[in-house]
């Protein structure tokens, strides 16, 4: 045995209104440095996570240098018979973090499968088993055991490997090891101890790769993965004060090595992913065509229709065949929440007009790119158990100061029962959800984005599509002002040019002009209720006009969840005016229609608006936390979620504003 490292080492969308500092998404750098861009942009959306942590954002400092560890245990080399070797810890420990490490004596990881089992011991939660690292907590102290194939690149390797776990002693611990690719961001959580905070946290290095943190947050330090010439492990320490004692843990990160970035539309670094059905005749096409860091040119039609294109595929296994994963547990739940949570269909006919679905640890927000026709989900709204939220990444989705010069706020929430739809969970606490707690905002995220998808590819038009590519046909049908959210402008256009320029200050960063920063909320009242938009966020392009009318139908539709929007002031949030369910008012009866017809023609989109709930409007003068119980008794309805809350009519959540976005480039045809 070898020792190794034993030597050294605003819901998004949100605004706080305490502190009254707004946070808007700002984009991520896909295909912005090389790909040549038309002069149309499409705007990408996600909803609101509401369970993610709602503290402040600031740009993180990432130039923190850290000093090597003085003391560290680091792993043990274990070698087997052939050349598949692992790396352990020296000790384990029951209630810890714990993991293993797979290698192939000089070879790295890219283009290798790695399937890992447990074959003895009490039963874990495996949820990277498709990784070089397996990363796991242990519940109690004895022997485990594992195996695992690792495949691919002429390679085919079987081993098993054996671990004694200790019983529990006081100790930090840090979620969770795992594996990134080189320049991707890492994020690491210490976790609380009887939900209290570790004093004084430090941190350390022992690898021979040193690493700069930022340290904002000292519970959730964030890191750029380094660029590395071969796959390299990271270790790192937490060492902190609890109830008088010094209390330390070690986690370990699997840098790779990745191929050069070739690609002009990921021209950023993303995670490794691949096919969750790896029997589906797509299985290859999907990853290579959809995220991909040497995807040089958009995949054909032919190479990777969208789902409705093949005949007969209006099932959740078509659906499942295209969808793609950082980590099985995202397509198990996806798949769970679409076989489950799905009783009309509606998702599976609105995900015919995708090519496929993404949902990785580093997708954050969630959006759809026409580029390549596929819908990228942020796991935050699929995971159920805190082990499988461990592996998402938590660099957050940075705001930036847009509209802070304004002197309103348009916030918005969902509400059944008098109550917040969806119940939020920091991501300190380690809660387990169900499938009635993911619903109301994955629902949510899901009728917007694939709205989206809709918009520019409708099931009516798919025979009519001829390629080659999908943005060839894009162009063809924007010439002809064919998409569902160019003619809903000849239907009923909005024409507030107040409101169009306050969109442009709050979602797009323009500057405000003087005669902008003197509205009042009782200025943007009137601007608003003279037009016939559901919400503020309307106003960010025609596309997003079409994909809120679609969101907040079908929500209240299916779910008899009513959106709340009001205009306040940004400090203390006395409303000015505001309505509940304002889908349902007979000047918005039109234009919602004619987006439902056009993309759900099962419904019949006039009827549908008539039997929603008449709008509610909001008490003037008062809050917006006090607004929350405005709906009469007798409309009361349970609640989807089955998570405990607190008392919401007090509660002072941090509000939402507008939709987290990206901006994602239209390539040049």
């Amino acid at each position: 045995m070898n020792t190794l490292f034993n030597k050294t080492f605003i819901d998004k969308s949100i605004l706080n209104a305490l502190t009254n500092n707004r946070y808007l998404s700002k984009t991520k750098s896909f295909a912005m440095t090389n790909l040549v861009i038309a002069a149309v942009v499409l705007s990408g959306c996600g909803g609101s996570s509401s369970d993610s942590s709602s503290g402040n954002s600031v740009t993180p400092d990432n130039s923190l240098p850290i000093n090597t560890c003085e003391i560290s245990s680091g792993l043990t080399l274990v070698t087997t018979s052939s050349n598949l070797s692992f790396n352990v810890e020296q000790t384990y420990t029951a209630g810890q973090s714990a993991t293993i490490l797979a290698s192939v004596e000089n070879t790295d990881s890219a283009g290798l499968t790695y399937e890992w089992q447990q074959t003895s011991g009490p039963v874990l939660s495996l949820v990277s088993k498709n990784s070089p690292v397996l990363s796991f907590i242990i519940p109690e102290s004895g022997e485990y055991s594992f195996s695992v194939n690792v495949s691919g690149n002429q390679t085919n390797l079987t081993e098993s490997v054996s671990i004694n776990a200790n019983a529990s002693i006081n100790q930090l611990n840090i979620n969770s090891d795992h594996q990134v690719v080189e320049g991707n961001g890492v994020s690491l959580r210490v976790e609380r101890i009887n939900d209290l905070i570790v004093d004084d946290i430090e941190w350390c290095y022992f690898s021979n790769q040193a690493v700069e943190l930022d340290l904002t947050n000292p519970e959730r330090p964030l890191f750029t993965a380094p660029n590395v010439n071969s796959d390299s492990i990271i270790g790192l320490k937490a060492t902190g004060q609890f109830a008088g004692e010094t209390l330390s843990d070690e986690v370990f990160v699997l840098v790779t090595n990745e191929s050069t970035i070739s690609s002009p539309y990921f021209d950023q670094p993303v995670a490794r992913t691949y096919s969750y059905k790896d029997s589906s005749k797509y299985a290859a096409n999907a990853s290579n065509c959809v995220y991909s860091n040497q995807l040089n040119q958009t995949c054909n039609i032919a190479d990777l229709p969208l789902v409705g294109q093949v005949a007969n595929s209006e099932n959740v296994q078509s659906v499942m065949d295209r969808v793609v994963v950082s980590h099985d547990w995202m397509g198990e739940n996806f798949e769970t929440f679409l076989t489950q949570a799905d009783p009309n269909s509606d998702f599976i006919k609105l995900l015919q007009s995708v090519t496929a679905v993404v949902i990785s640890y580093d997708v954050r927000p969630s959006f759809y790119w026409v580029a390549t026709g596929a819908i990228y989900l942020d796991p935050e709204y699929l995971w159920f158990t805190p082990e499988q939220r461990d592996s998402i990444n938590e660099a957050p989705d940075y705001r930036s100061d847009f509209g802070n010069d304004l002197q309103f706020i348009m916030p918005w929430r969902y509400v059944k029962d008098n109550d917040y739809a969806y119940s939020r969970i920091d991501r300190a606490v380690r809660q387990t959800r169900t499938l009635e707690d993911i619903t109301p905002n994955l629902a949510s995220l899901l009728y917007h984005e694939l709205a989206h998808a809709n918009d520019f590819f409708p099931r009516s038009i798919h025979n009519t599509l001829t390629g080659p590519t999908l943005i060839d046909d894009f162009y063809r049908r924007t010439d002809d002002n064919a998409l569902v959210s160019d003619q809903l402008k000849n239907v009923d256009p909005l024409t507030s040019s107040e409101m169009y320029g306050l969109a442009g200050v709050s979602f797009q960063g323009e500057t405000a002009n003087n005669t902008q920063k003197a509205y009042l909320p009782n200025d943007v009242t009137s601007f608003f209720l003279t037009d016939h938009a559901n919400d503020f966020y309307a106003y960010s392009s025609t596309r997003e006009d079409a994909a809120m009318l679609f969101e907040e139908s079908f929500m209240s539709h299916r779910y008899q969840i009513q959106r709340d929007v009001a205009v306040t002031d940004p400090t203390e949030l006395i409303v000015d005016w505001g309505q509940r369910g304002r889908i349902g008012s007979p000047e918005l009866l039109d234009r919602a229609a004619f987006v439902i017809d056009q993309i759900m023609p099962e419904e019949d989109g006039k009827t549908l608006l008539n039997n929603l709930p008449e709008p509610i409007n909001m008490t003037a003068g008062q809050d917006w936390y006090d607004n929350l119980g405005i709906s009469p008794s007798s409309h009361s309805l349970s609640k989807v979620s089955s998570l405990n809350t607190t008392d919401n009519t007090t509660e002072r959540r941090p509000v939402q504003i507008g939709r987290e976005h990206r901006d994602m480039p239209i390539p040049k045809r």
